[in-house]
């Protein structure tokens, strides 16, 4: 395929009309400004109107309430079947339905606006509940027991380490720090605020620790945060390795995914996870996953072909599932974003048209996965980067979105080009989706 036979883009919408389109207006963003607003009134209406803090004290019970209902928000947003929930219900719609309606509806994936935004307030509500304490204190009121107020400070410590891994500079650049503060932390995290509630209640109060709302929040906090790990198991796996830059694992311990979901994978369970997108093969058990070398854990898996992987949890719904929304869609991937959009081009839900850019795509990951691309894309818009050079991603959607006469585009590629690729549709009025890499 030729670049210059590509359709000439038109124009981007007035700025009025592109304005939400921009990353920084997206529907995560927006989510993260909707929990921000609905904080800042119980902030502003306690301070205000409610009168929490006055001369002998201030109101401990509604500032932690408010702290555990964003905690328990953060939490329940990331568990893995309240994700399939979501996307289950975001995809009810028919395709019979108005696009601009179902258009925010596949929007469903930024649900991680309402996890960061819960988390960040509930960092502080609790920063807010300890300074109190603190000033209080050297007031000469003693609200809590010294001890009391040791264990909120050190868990202000703990909070604040997340909360700054979290970032997304050292969350993309260090992972693994990421990964591990957020998952040790979190479990410490977790223990200090049981402690610390049934001190609070038992010693403070007097009440039945079963009686506050406190108990039940942290049950439901506990619980999804110990689901996934009651799946925890080693298992088989079977690797091809087409070249040194990919790998094709193979599972078949028990479970057969759904067509565009992900699993997550582990050597050392307590450390580092790592998700890919399932390729169930119709009518097979088990499922595929395709890695390519993109760090150091993976390059390490790619060189070692280990025998045997951790899983853990269920298989959880992906980016791509929204495609049942519209009656036409392309896929635009390149290198091993094939991964995630191979399932839904093997399950032949929509009818789809692929636009593929890697480099030598048969040398680098096999002749069996490219005819079985082929199998079910004869028509696809494969392009070898490695002769024809890097392509107008944005061009090359447009022209497929047009030529296909799709309703959607959904990128699977590198944070950079998908971004670029689906504001380049969005400002265009074209709707399309990619992954936004907040996890």
């Amino acid at each position: 395929m030729n670049n210059s036979i590509a359709l000439a883009l038109p124009e981007q919408q007035p700025l009025v009309k592109r304005l939400l389109k921009y990353p920084f207006l997206a529907h995560y963003q927006r989510l993260f400004l909707l929990v921000t607003a609905v904080n800042l009134y119980f902030l502003f209406n306690g301070i205000f109107s409610q009168q929490w803090w006055h001369q002998s004290g201030f109101a401990l019970e509604a500032v932690s309430e408010l702290m555990l209902i964003n905690l328990t928000v953060a939490v329940l947003i990331r568990q893995q079947y309240v994700i399939n929930a979501l996307f289950w219900l975001a995809t009810r719609a028919p395709t019979s339905w108005p696009l601009s309606i179902r258009w925010h509806l596949a929007k469903v994936y930024h649900f991680g606006g309402l996890h960061s935004g819960c988390a960040t307030f509930a960092t502080g509500w609790f920063f807010i509940y300890n300074a109190s304490l603190w000033y209080y204190s050297l007031q000469g009121i003693n609200l809590v027991s010294e001890y009391l107020l040791m264990l909120s400070t050190s868990l202000c410590g703990v909070l604040l380490l997340m909360a700054l891994s979290a970032l997304p500079f050292i969350r993309r650049d260090h992972h693994n720090l990421f990964e591990i503060v957020h998952r040790f932390g979190g479990w410490s995290v977790l223990a200090g605020f049981w402690l610390h509630t049934w001190l609070s209640i038992s010693h403070i109060k007097g009440e039945q620790l079963t009686q506050s709302l406190a108990f039940w929040l942290l049950c439901l906090v506990s619980v999804s945060i110990v689901l996934p790990w009651l799946r925890l198991k080693k298992v088989p796996v079977s690797m091809t390795r087409p070249s040194s830059h990919v790998v094709l694992a193979k599972f078949d311990y028990g479970v057969t995914p759904f067509a565009g979901s992900s699993t997550a994978i582990s050597r050392s369970p307590l450390t580092q996870w790592h998700a890919f997108a399932n390729v169930p093969s119709p009518h097979e058990s088990g499922f595929r996953l395709t890695i390519s070398r993109a760090g150091d854990w993976t390059g390490e898996l790619i060189d070692d072909l280990p025998s045997h992987l951790w899983v853990r949890g269920i298989p959880t719904a992906g980016v791509a599932n929204i495609e049942v929304l519209f009656k036409r869609v392309v896929y635009i991937a390149t290198g091993s974003g094939i991964g995630p959009c191979l399932p839904h081009l093997l399950a032949n839900k929509v009818p789809a048209l692929l636009v593929w850019a890697t480099r030598d795509p048969r040398k680098t990951y096999g002749d069996e996965l490219v005819d079985e691309i082929l199998s079910v894309q004869p028509d696809a818009i494969i392009w070898n980067t490695q002769q024809e050079g890097k392509p107008d991603m944005v061009a090359l959607a447009y022209r497929a979105y047009r030529q296909f006469n799709a309703e959607a585009v959904i990128c699977i590629s590198n944070q950079k080009l998908t971004n670029e690729v689906v504001f380049g549709m969005e400002s265009r009025g074209i709707p399309a989706y990619g992954a936004i890499w907040d996890s």
